[in-house]
């Protein structure tokens, strides 16, 4: 354990703030259960993200294994080493830049909400990033021709 030089006071119902640094470099969302743990010989108390005794992925209590701070069922694991219902999404072919210009980077708004929305309804479940990729703009680019949409 390293000390990170942060502290705390407690309010009058004993209850304190964790840090926003802490939360987010833990992965600790609002809402989320956590744990605690006492060294009553040295007076230290810690604590981490609940992890739970289900499946990571489908909640399921039945065959479980540890694996990387979470738990996995058996089918799941089986799932995942056979990569079973799994499909990539494709990357669609793009306009190569020509010269120091490209085609798409050039376009008008309406131009590139029209991909967009072309590759939305192709590829529901991409990302910002990956549309951002396939069009050759910034994702910044994306969430302003999102509102276009």
């Amino acid at each position: 354990m390293k000390n990170t030089g942060m502290t705390r006071p407690l309010d009058t119902l004993g209850r304190i703030v964790i840090p926003k640094e802490l939360r987010t470099s833990m992965g600790i969302q609002a809402g989320e259960s956590l744990e605690f743990y006492l060294d009553v010989e040295t007076g230290l108390l810690s604590m981490r993200k609940y992890i739970g005794v289900c499946c990571h992925l489908c909640h399921s209590v039945q065959d479980l294994s540890y694996f990387r701070h979470s738990f996995l069922c058996k089918k799941c694991i089986h799932e995942l080493k056979g990569n079973i219902e799994v499909c990539s999404v494709p990357v669609p072919a793009v306009n190569e830049a020509v010269g120091k210009e490209n085609s798409l980077n050039r376009s008008s708004s309406q131009h590139l909400v029209e991909h967009l929305r072309r590759l939305m309804r192709e590829y529901p479940t991409a990302q910002q990033g990956e549309y951002a990729e396939w069009l050759g703009v910034s994702q910044s680019r994306i969430s302003q021709l999102k509102k276009l949409l």
